[in-house]
């Protein structure tokens, strides 16, 4: 089941489709990655979810209904832009914020406690804005975001100003959050993070969908014909009428070969090859990454364009 719907929204400004009829549907208790590269149109895909501006035509749902005003507080936005007021105190802020997402004095403090404590932060309430850096700041927004526990999450480039270790934590609390219930869109350019926390992605590109699906699926839909095997001791198969040699690379007493099947290739010609070029500890299809896809999908694209 869907919680969040996008039906044929387009957005223009003056002589510009910021968006023209992109649809996505992302399953209830997902993350969903919302891809594509710098002017796509995913700011103003994710501005109209949060009602800053509306679609020219359309249509929004959520939880299966036309989206109203008032589900504001069922939504929970972090920008990339960071917008906290830099001369208030952090506890001060956060507080403010929390019940203006309409929780009382008494459950903010009580959900404020929680994660300031959970994040590490317990020694932040009395300082200022200004005083923290980059990556702090990310934190106490991130806080005010889940505070209200939405149902929708909204994080574009959730990640900026961390170092690994302050994004391996937030990565492992953007999970805890869809295990208790949330269902998450994520705005991302780190394709590491998309196959490492999405079940789906949607790839915008010029104002247009040119993806989507699961990225499992989406994987092994663009696998290049291409098989990983490691072999037992120092070995390079030589390639012959079913497959090419890629690239081969021998460390701590394994090699790792990297081939690609011919168009004609059998896999059970390519197997018996593999065996009797030495001992093989395994042999996988070479998945291509989210970044190769993402690169090839819209170098594609753009040269397709082009040529209109």
């Amino acid at each position: 089941m869907a919680l969040f719907e996008a039906q044929n929204v387009t957005k223009r400004f003056a002589t510009q489709t910021a968006l023209d009829s992109v649809s996505i549907s992302v399953p209830e208790q997902s993350i969903y990655g919302l891809l594509g590269p710098n002017g796509a149109g995913k700011t103003t895909l994710i501005r109209i979810i949060n009602q800053i501006t509306a679609p020219d035509s359309g249509a929004i749902f959520l939880n299966g209904r036309p989206i109203r005003p008032d589900d504001v507080h069922n939504i929970g936005y972090l920008p990339e832009e960071r917008g906290l007021y830099k001369k208030m105190k952090v506890g001060e802020q956060a507080l403010y914020l929390a019940q203006l997402k309409g929780l009382s004095h008494a459950e903010a403090m009580r959900r404020l406690k929680y994660w300031f404590k959970k994040l590490e932060i317990i020694g932040w309430w009395d300082k200022k804005i200004q005083e923290l850096s980059k990556g702090m700041q990310q934190k106490v927004q991130f806080i005010t975001t889940v505070l209200h526990e939405p149902k929708l999450l909204i994080f574009d480039e959730p990640f900026t100003g961390f170092d690994p270790i302050n994004v391996k934590q937030i990565k492992e609390e953007i999970l805890f959050l869809r295990e208790r219930g949330a269902t998450i869109i994520f705005s991302t350019h780190n394709m590491g993070s998309v196959e490492e926390l999405c079940d789906h992605i949607t790839l915008i590109n010029k104002a247009n969908t040119i993806l989507e699906g699961s990225v499992e699926k989406i994987r092994r839909d663009w696998a290049a014909n291409e098989f990983n095997i490691i072999f037992d001791g120092e070995v390079t198969p030589a390639g012959n009428g079913h497959f090419s040699v890629l690239n081969s690379d021998f460390e701590a007493g394994k090699s790792v070969v990297r081939i690609k099947a011919t168009e004609s290739g059998d896999t059970n010609e390519i197997i018996k090859a593999m065996t009797a070029a030495g001992k093989v500890v395994s042999f996988n299809p070479a998945l291509p990454s989210m970044n190769e896809i993402f690169i090839r999908v819209v170098e594609t694209r753009n040269r397709e364009a082009a040529k209109n």
